[in-house]
């Protein structure tokens, strides 16, 4: 058995069948998803627009392709065909983007509202100020063709796995009050994509339904791909 299906194995095994497991792709050769989607794996994130759009042309049409990175307004048209969740929607202008982008493609398009937990301020996403206004807005326009299924947040990148608890227990209840006040009575909104390698214990522990898993299944990236 190789390692990558080694380490995936070990992974799911820790993981309940409620939680969504996204092997983080990004950098790695196609054979390598390949291992693990021969094991049942079928959720794949991706941060390049570019390379998310060759590896969901050569690899089976089954698998459910995330675009877990920064996502800019004019790269929506090359994965609005295909991509089945959108995690960093971090503005109307990029949700709109997306909405017509749905529209022509003939399609309904998930998405995540990213929200900015974290103390970077290299970190995208809305701020808890800005969210009431973004929210009002997307009842104000017709945005048809995308489906709100959640939030998304980023962690600080610390040690201080305290500081960590604290934003992501910070991030659930902003979801449980948008949740309350926006999208009460809609099914789709029960998303909360927190958690990666390196916390995605602590994200588990405080209400994420999505962890994004890269280098604990497929190694250190190789940057030079």
């Amino acid at each position: 058995m190789s390692e990558t299906k080694e380490k995936y194995l070990e992974f799911r095994k820790q993981l309940t069948s409620e939680i969504k497991l996204v092997a983080v792709s990004k950098t790695k050769p196609e054979e390598e998803i390949l291992k693990l989607y021969d094991e049942g794996q079928r959720i794949f994130g991706e941060n390049k627009v570019q390379e998310l759009v060759r590896k969901a042309e050569n690899l089976p049409d089954d698998i459910e392709w995330h675009m877990i990175g920064h996502l800019q307004s004019n790269k929506v048209k090359y994965i609005a065909p295909f991509v089945n969740l959108i995690h960093a929607v971090d503005s109307l202008k990029l949700l709109r983007t997306i909405n017509k982008e749905a529209v022509r493609n003939n399609r309904k398009i998930n998405c995540l509202i990213q929200v900015h937990i974290a103390q970077e301020e290299t970190k995208f996403g809305l701020s808890e100020e800005e969210l009431p206004f973004f929210l009002d807005e997307l009842k104000k326009e017709e945005f048809g063709s995308v489906i709100i299924s959640g939030l998304m947040g980023m962690a600080t990148f610390t040690d201080n796995f305290i500081q960590v608890k604290e934003e992501f227990r910070n991030l659930k209840l902003i979801f449980e009050e948008i949740k309350e006040k926006h999208f009460k009575n809609n099914t789709h909104f029960k998303e909360l994509s927190m958690g990666m390698s390196d916390d995605y214990l602590v994200a588990l522990d405080e209400g994420s339904t999505i962890i994004r898993i890269g280098s604990l299944i497929f190694g250190i990236r190789n940057y030079t791909n």
